[in-house]
């Protein structure tokens, strides 16, 4: 028996699918299903029909099987992103490396930025993992993480499709042969986003303003610096990630404009999470977790006294970049 969306599909054209589903032109491709000019006036059970017995045995696949994976990959691609919705996360405490407990309840909105300091090992990414994972006192420190104020929903740490964060580490290798302007398309396409040519240029846009060096569409993705590819990657996050929380792990290496990145992501209503050695983002924060041991040592509140320093702070890193940059240009510093 047909359902709704089958039925849907196997009268659409090929045209029309291709326009309202781009991933298919990716679906086409993963079966061996070339699509020529005279197919696109074709519904797509008719161009079904017109594909040879002998082509579906070659395959290993058939008309009935290709339309019901089409429709499943439909279903799943619109299924309904409920990750708007979150509007707060609370951590309740666990217990550190020696069994004591970290005694907090830690309520974090929409638009606020968290750094976390600590010494390495401290506990800094197992933190930032019991976020990601939801924790429901089942990792070893044992910490609770609601969302909204309430037990999260299985989905939150089960499902791909509800993907609670989005993650930015300090190593992005690409292994795809792309240039940036396919790869971020291929993005867009895939999150099913209105206007993708106006998002590809978006992230394009963003990216080259974050990135101290500036690269073009057609730079290849594996060619990209570190600092390149963490600034395509925060465009592309801020832009095109329906995530709502992203936990980003030491930003301050990545040659990129810092306090621009961190703007962005906060425009953009996420709940942002940052382990930082750097002073100028920890005070570019709204509130520092000290991690001592594998525990939550102490929450501070940044006040107008601390950010005072931020001026003298940035006149230091500014002379600092000055310097490197000196020295990347093969001149000598005085």
């Amino acid at each position: 028996m047909q359902t709704a969306a089958v039925s849907k599909l196997e009268n659409m054209k090929i045209e029309e699918l291709l326009n309202i589903y781009p991933f298919a032109k990716d679906f086409f491709d993963s079966f061996g299903l070339e699509i020529f000019d005279e197919d696109l006036e074709k519904s797509f059970s008719k161009y079904l029909e017109s594909l040879s017995e002998d082509f579906l045995e070659e395959k290993a696949i058939d008309r009935d099987s290709l339309v019901n994976s089409l429709a499943d990959l439909v279903e799943t691609m619109e299924e309904d992103d409920s990750t708007a919705d979150v509007e707060s996360i609370t951590i309740y405490g666990g217990k550190d490396k020696n069994g004591r407990d970290e005694n907090l309840n830690l309520h974090i909105r929409k638009g606020e930025v968290v750094c976390i300091v600590g010494p390495t090992g401290s506990g800094k990414s197992r933190l930032l993992a019991d976020i990601e994972w939801v924790a429901q006192r089942d990792t070893p420190t044992e910490r609770l993480v609601h969302i909204n104020g309430e037990e999260p929903d299985k989905k939150w740490r089960f499902s791909i499709e509800h993907k609670l964060v989005a993650q930015l580490s300090q190593n992005m290798n690409f292994v795809m042969d792309l240039t940036v302007e396919e790869f971020v398309k291929m993005h867009a396409e895939s999150r099913l986003v209105e206007r993708p040519d106006e998002k590809v240029d978006e992230v394009f846009k963003l990216a080259n303003e974050l990135a101290g060096e500036r690269f073009d569409r057609e730079t290849q993705i594996t060619s990209l610096s570190g600092g390149q590819s963490r600034a395509l990657m925060i465009a592309d996050t801020a832009v095109l990630s329906k995530s709502p929380i992203v936990l980003i792990d030491e930003i301050e290496n990545a040659g990129i404009d810092r306090r621009k990145a961190l703007n962005l992501l906060v425009k953009k209503e996420k709940i942002v999470l940052m382990a930082t050695h750097d002073p100028i983002l920890a005070l570019l924060g709204d509130k520092r977790l000290v991690i001592k041991n594998g525990g939550i040592n102490k929450v501070i509140e940044v006040d107008e006294e601390e950010r005072g320093l931020l001026p003298k702070l940035q006149e230091i890193d500014d002379k600092l970049l000055e310097y490197r940059n000196k020295l990347r240009n093969g001149e000598t510093l005085s």
